[in-house]
């Protein structure tokens, strides 16, 4: 038997799932895979996120107040773009994601291109960063209608200047092996026990780093409405002010 909704229940619905922030989405991608799983695979991620955690990445990750290394990538059409170049325009908003194998990724992805009109608004610029080779990057960009710049990191060249790489455990790096090959995604080179945090920046014009997303655990990420805020706030201040950038006005994510 077929239900039809009527239309102002099924606008409505849409509507809910359009409102909701990105945690949320997250949160709900993460109940509904924790269901397909066995115990036994999710204690093995658990370990591999405590593992981070015990290394203590995010504390030796750069953040808030430290310059932002400056590096030259090159995107899915291969042009190299050049962070220091894209400073010249204005703030740059820089987030790492793992791969277009990765759904929380994607989704992560997804929210950042539905707030791009209000992050460009502000007179900066979205930037992704990912370990997948070009061919990749291409298949991501267009799997989630981005039209935002994503960048090739080749071998975690720029993951390495900003302190973000962190080795998987053998338990996690052998469950990924099952289903995909890191070496297809980021190059033979790029090993499988190795990837970044997904960690989220934004840079000022003098290169400093004025707002920081850093969280050891990947299904964790920077909410885009908080980004859009900082950056006009930022802007705000610079008004009164009667500067540009902001770049006095450093802040750290609330609660990462």
């Amino acid at each position: 038997m077929k239900i039809i909704l009527p239309v102002y229940l099924t606008l409505a619905f849409a509507s809910l799932v359009h409102s909701q922030t990105l945690r949320e989405q997250l949160e709900a991608r993460e109940a509904a895979g924790s269901k397909k799983v066995t115990p036994e695979v999710k204690e093995e991620f658990a370990k591999g996120i405590a593992s981070i955690k015990v290394a203590q990445i995010v504390e030796g990750a750069k953040k808030v107040g430290d310059q932002a290394p400056d590096f030259t990538l090159k995107n899915a059409a291969g042009k190299s773009i050049r962070l220091a170049s894209e400073l010249k325009r204005g703030t740059v908003v820089l987030t790492w994601y793992r791969g277009g194998w990765c759904p929380y990724c994607n989704i992560a992805m997804a929210a950042m291109q539905k707030e791009l009109p209000a992050i460009k608004k502000t007179g900066a610029t979205l930037i992704a960063i990912t370990p997948e080779l070009p061919d990749k990057t291409l298949t991501t960009k267009e799997k989630n209608g981005l039209d935002f710049e994503v960048l090739t990191d080749l071998n975690h060249q720029a993951a390495r200047q900003y302190g973000l790489l962190f080795k998987l455990t053998p338990g996690v790096e052998k469950l990924y092996g099952k289903f995909f090959d890191l070496k297809k995604y980021n190059g033979e080179d790029a090993g499988t026990d190795t990837l970044p945090l997904a960690a989220t920046y934004i840079i000022g014009q003098d290169g400093k780093i004025l707002w920081a997303f850093l969280h050891h655990d990947y299904h964790m990420r920077a909410e885009p409405k908080e980004i859009v805020q900082f950056l006009n706030n930022l802007n705000e201040e610079s008004s009164k002010n009667g500067e540009q950038g902001g770049a006095d006005k450093p802040a750290t994510a609330p609660g990462r």
